[in-house]
């Protein structure tokens, strides 16, 4: 999942994006709001959380510029003004829900989780290929009842994978959805990443093959013969 974080307030940027981070999320950082427009006119974005106070293009007008474009991605709209209609001003401009300043971090990642479900960008609880299972709502692998211990770019690597099955990822691709722009790094990051979960994968008894290289393109799952899987 890939949230573009507005906010002006540097270190709160930075404590917010790193938080996110650890949940997961792939986060983009910017502080102002034109900034943010043309972010979003060149990326996809799941989510984006959005000051209300920004230099160039305050997050009203972000907001309402938008929904005048039909975007419908969710906006969670944070500000430090705790007043209704303030509240009221962000929601009638097109904003899904809102949270006051100092934010409460594990209120806030709720908050994400429900909008992001509202929109059914987080889909059932468990995401299965074969024999492979993967819990997004704590991270947990298994395959065929073993666990796997992958690192948090691993996961996010392989929960891309499940959730685009037969479909042909290209390593600029995986680098887009899983990195951030400030930390995108070199394909052969790519290649060392598939290369350790295909180890991890023989190690519990998984086909040599189950991450598949289209040679030229990217990589996909391995087909299945009985119609098991469950990724989107």
């Amino acid at each position: 999942m890939r949230i573009l974080l507005v906010e002006d307030d540097v270190p709160l940027a930075e404590a917010l994006a790193e938080s996110l981070a650890d949940q997961l999320y792939t986060v983009d950082v910017v502080t102002d709001g034109e900034m943010a427009w043309e972010q979003i006119k060149t990326l996809d974005y799941d989510l984006v959380l959005l000051d209300v106070m920004l230099p160039k293009l305050d997050g009203i007008s972000l907001c309402r510029r938008l929904r005048s474009h039909s975007y419908s991605l969710p906006i969670l709209m944070s500000t430090a003004r705790d007043t209704s209609s303030d509240k009221v001003m962000g929601l009638d401009a097109g904003a899904d829900d809102y949270i006051v300043k100092p934010v409460d971090l594990p209120e806030l990642l709720a908050r994400i989780r429900a909008l992001l479900r509202r929109v059914g960008n987080s889909c059932s609880p468990i995401l299965e290929w074969g024999e492979l299972r993967l819990n997004p709502a704590t991270y947990e692998v298994t395959y065929s009842e073993r666990a796997l211990r992958l690192t948090a770019k691993e996961y996010s690597l392989l929960e891309l994978l499940v959730r685009n099955g037969r479909r042909i990822l290209t390593r600029s691709a995986i680098i887009e959805h899983i990195w951030s722009l400030e930390n995108s790094p070199e394909e052969d990051t790519v290649k060392a990443h598939i290369k350790s979960l295909r180890h991890k994968f023989r190690a519990v008894g998984a086909p040599h093959d189950f991450i598949e290289t289209v040679h030229g393109i990217g990589y996909r799952l391995k087909a299945l013969s009985n119609g098991t899987e469950r990724g989107e």
